[in-house]
């Protein structure tokens, strides 16, 4: 790229739009296999889908118990053959486990499922249908390099983008079901805005996945964004729910100026 120093790189990134049918859990999962075999042909090495792609969100208790998959489920094994060594999927599904369903989303590989991240901080009728995660969101190490994972609400608690840029995240991919809320005319909606502070204070990009369709009387934002290591965002999403960006990860991201750095500026001794 121009301009490019050492340490410099670049990520092809997607983040694909899908509209999951709830009760159809087979058809769900044939969309994501389509979605990562479209990425791969595209030549995108970092594919990201939405929270809960493969059940629907506004489920009932017993309608996410019948959708959740274990992370041995063999879907996993089928999207991770079709990833070539160097590519990487992030897939929000609901997970079965312990006799709970979780909110979760699988970082898979070539090599099967990564890491598996847990939604810790569930919104609204969430609460009534999946048991909270209780451990903190990790750094997964990556063929696409450190990437950290969050599942939608998540990332309105600044402390868990901070925390995984800390940890040496370059990008954090966002799995979400965000519901349309009004908005002022011209401005971003306030998830978005929120990706972009987050991206910005950090010194990281920032992955939004949204989905599309209307469920259960619900829309959706369609809220999908790619947003730089400076904050502003890149691209715009086709016609069918995808957005294709080149992400530039600089080795001088973390630098505001000569003299300042997002992470080595922090006083955490005066925060509350």
């Amino acid at each position: 790229m121009p301009g490019a120093g050492a340490g410099d790189r670049v990520v092809p990134v997607r983040c694909h739009e899908l509209a999951p049918v709830i009760g159809d859990v087979a058809g769900n999962l044939r969309a994501v296999e389509e979605a990562v075999a479209g990425a791969v042909a595209a030549g995108r090495r970092l594919l990201v889908l939405p929270e809960l792609a493969t059940s629907g969100y506004h489920l009932t208790p017993e309608e996410a118990r019948e959708a959740a998959l274990p992370t041995g489920d063999a879907a996993f094994d089928r999207w991770a053959r079709l990833l070539p060594e160097d590519a990487v999927l992030v897939v929000g599904f609901a997970e079965a486990g312990d006799g709970v369903v979780h909110n979760s989303a699988a970082v898979v590989t070539a090599g099967g499922v990564r890491a598996v991240h847990r939604k810790s901080h569930l919104w609204d009728t969430e609460k009534e249908v999946f048991a909270p995660g209780d451990a903190a969101a990790v750094v997964v190490p990556t063929p696409v390099g450190p990437l950290g994972v969050l599942v939608c609400y998540e990332l309105e608690f600044p402390e868990m983008p901070r925390g995984l840029a800390l940890a040496g995240a370059e990008i954090i991919a966002v799995p979400t079901n965000w519901p349309a809320v009004p908005t002022p005319a011209g401005e971003h909606p306030p998830e978005v805005v929120q990706a972009m502070a987050a991206a910005r204070s950090s010194g990281v990009a920032v992955l939004c996945c949204d989905r599309r369709g209307e469920e259960r009387g619900e829309r959706w934002t369609r809220g999908t964004s790619v947003v730089g290591t400076d904050g502003w965002l890149r691209g715009t999403t086709d016609a069918e729910g995808r957005l294709d960006v080149d992400v530039e990860l600089r080795a001088g991201r973390h630098d505001l100026s000569t003299r300042n750095h997002v992470h080595r500026d922090r006083r955490p001794d005066l925060y509350v």
